[in-house]
């Protein structure tokens, strides 16, 4: 059964371009305060470590979504993704949105990249990439594996134009992205180095989630 996506595909949000390869081992976290419109509702981080070419990616997303102090919407997700040379290697991803929980494991193995959920298991090409955020070269790929669900699915992505966004108090130059998939409608920004700024996504109802750097 598809099930709608809400925010980040997880998979998570979002930064700066992380290079994969080099002997120094490089860590890096990110924190983002996460909007539903414009009321805050939660947040999401991101820490990413490369050692010896290979990249450890952590995502938290924390949500909740209140009418009158009453709980309307919540939203918890982790995932852990292993990477070597852009491709995704291992994936552990756990989800509770709203009561529905869903678990998806993935692992590059014999020639494919086998995807594990509730279902019949998947056997993806051996090199995939997730909606991984914090690495620009995921927009050069025409489908992508969604780590919430684990549906393999292709993507379209537009240079929409630049803006100027204010990032921690300061003006910075940004290019805008737009990346649709089913059920899926993200407007990206990147730096002029390809770091990783920000992110919309539509919800149900034409709502707008938003991350914001903290």
């Amino acid at each position: 059964m598809r099930r709608k996506l809400l925010g980040p595909v997880v998979i998570c949000l979002f930064v700066l371009a992380f290079a994969t390869t080099g002997e120094a081992r490089e860590k890096s976290r990110w924190d983002f305060n996460v909007y539903l419109d414009q009321k805050r509702i939660g947040e999401h981080s991101f820490e990413v470590t490369s050692d010896a070419g290979v990249t450890q990616v952590l995502s938290e997303a924390n949500f909740k979504y209140t009418i009158l102090l009453i709980p309307a919407y919540r939203y918890e997700h982790t995932a852990a993704e292993r990477w070597a040379d852009n491709c995704l290697v291992g994936l552990d991803a756990r989800t509770n949105a709203n009561g529905d929980r869903i678990q998806v494991s993935g692992e590059r193995t014999g020639g494919s990249f086998t995807v594990l959920t509730d279902e019949e298991p998947a056997y993806l090409p051996e090199c995939v990439m997730s909606f991984a955020y914090w690495n620009p070269d995921f927009l050069e790929q025409p489908r992508l594996l969604n780590p919430q669900t684990g549906e393999y699915v292709a993507v379209q992505v537009e240079e929409v134009g630049f803006d100027v966004l204010e990032i921690r108090g300061e003006p910075v130059n940004a290019r805008r992205v737009r990346l649709t998939a089913y059920e899926v409608d993200l407007t990206l920004w990147y730096s002029d180095d390809n770091e990783w700024l920000g992110l919309e996504s539509v919800a149900e109802g034409g709502r707008i989630i938003r991350y914001e750097l903290s």
